[in-house]
């Protein structure tokens, strides 16, 4: 079967999947859209039927750093920095410490777990450790859509939701790229082997001139089409460079469109062109991360329940202890980062870089953790933020939340 024929099947498949059987059982359940590409993947993928065999699922390998990089740019084009400036500074107080807490924690549980377990060294451990500390930040309200389509509603604590999930995306993707910084595998193409600090430095500045240059090649362009070929090559060219070098896309994707949505004129055009692309390359992304997932022995399901434990409860600690420390608990509400458990597109992102990563230890591992992790929490986040939602209206006809940023961070701006 040729890949193209396998494209097509995949893309017809995943379209009656999500809106045909899934719809009524996500109307009904609340669950948000999204596993069932995921379901989708691994049944069609070697692990089951075998119509995406291993092979096709590497060749794609350009189409999935695309869309890592597609992901990037959504989460910088949120950070309207004269937008940000409006909002006030306890929110990103209880944010920070929340995204500490959790990265900090989760990546000290998981070396704890990880290193006896797989027979590994402290100083080796903490590769995988840190990637997992760094898929727990990432976080995907389903609140958000719930309270603004259904309800209408906004207030303090939606809106400490939003700043909140918005810093854990840039935490979790400054983590992850520092990580890659530091365990870094050398390519070929390089006279001499950089310290971990140059290989940061030069993951930012594939980003901030990246977006420097499309700034000035864009101008004051603001037809949709044109916009979508300029932000396709300044993407398709950060996330291409910083794949060949080994790092990661979504990190100087994410400074290339916190760079345009801030320089550009046309920043609503930007969003919007991005939010368009979104949605068919995040359903992409996970139908071929199912493909490439691998389940592993007894030990990777003893990595997964002490990741999800983890998470909760580095969650729970970080919000709560961000508002007992900002002052804020009437913005957070006591149970308002029960809201926050959800993970969505970028915690697969996360995972599916590391799993490209040649060398990478224990790579299908945090990429099975990571995949588990959303599984769960598309079923479960949507009831959980149900109780914070009600604080503002009466929530009625409720379906599954479809078209919400895949990083989850809501649009702090």
């Amino acid at each position: 079967m040729s890949a193209t024929l396998i494209v097509v099947l995949v893309v017809v498949c995943a379209y009656l999947a999500a809106h045909l059987a899934f719809e009524w059982v996500a109307r009904r359940f609340l669950i948000i859209s999204g596993a069932e590409y995921l379901v989708l993947g691994l049944l069609l993928g070697p692990q089951v039927a075998g119509l995406i065999r291993a092979e096709v699922v590497g060749g794609f390998g350009p189409l999935m750093t695309l869309a890592l990089g597609w992901i990037g740019a959504v989460i910088g084009a949120q950070f309207h920095l004269p937008t940000l400036v409006r909002v006030p500074g306890v929110h990103f107080r209880i944010a920070a410490l929340e995204a500490v807490v959790t990265f900090a924690l989760v990546s000290g549980a998981m070396l704890v777990v990880v290193a006896p377990l797989f027979g590994l060294g402290w100083a080796e451990a903490v590769e995988p450790a840190v990637a997992l500390g760094a898929i727990a930040v990432a976080s995907a309200p389903a609140g958000f859509a719930l309270v603004s389509r259904r309800v209408g509603a906004r207030g303090p604590v939606l809106r400490q939701l939003e700043v909140t999930a918005a810093i854990d995306a840039v935490v979790a993707v400054f983590g992850f790229g520092l990580l890659l910084s530091i365990v870094h595998v050398e390519p070929a193409v390089l006279p001499r082997s950089p310290t971990a600090t140059e290989w940061a430095v030069i993951g930012v500045g594939i980003g901030v001139l990246g977006g420097a240059l499309f700034h000035l090649f864009l101008g004051g362009e603001r037809k949709t089409d044109r916009l979508f070929i300029a932000l396709a090559g300044a993407i398709i060219l950060v996330s291409g460079a910083a794949a060949h070098l080994r790092l990661s896309p979504l990190l100087p994707a994410l400074l290339v469109g916190l760079i345009l949505v801030n320089t550009s004129p046309a920043r609503a055009e930007i969003k919007q062109v991005l939010g368009r692309v979104e949605r068919p390359l995040y359903f992409a992304l996970l139908v071929f991360a199912g493909a490439a997932w691998q389940p592993g022995a007894l030990a990777s399901v003893v990595v997964v329940v002490a990741f999800r434990v983890g998470r909760v409860g580095g969650g729970l600690l970080g919000g709560g202890g961000g508002g007992a420390w900002a002052g804020g608990w009437a913005v957070l509400g006591a149970g308002g980062a029960r809201a926050l458990l959800g993970q969505g597109g970028l915690a697969v992102a996360i995972g599916l870089n590391y799993r490209l990563l040649e060398g990478a230890l224990l790579r299908d591992v945090v990429f099975t953790a990571a995949l588990v992790s959303m599984l769960v929490t598309d079923m479960t986040s949507a009831r959980l933020a149900v109780p914070v939602v009600r604080r503002w209206g009466r929530v009625t006809g409720v379906r599954a939340v479809v078209g919400t940023s895949t990083d989850g961070s809501g649009g702090a701006a």
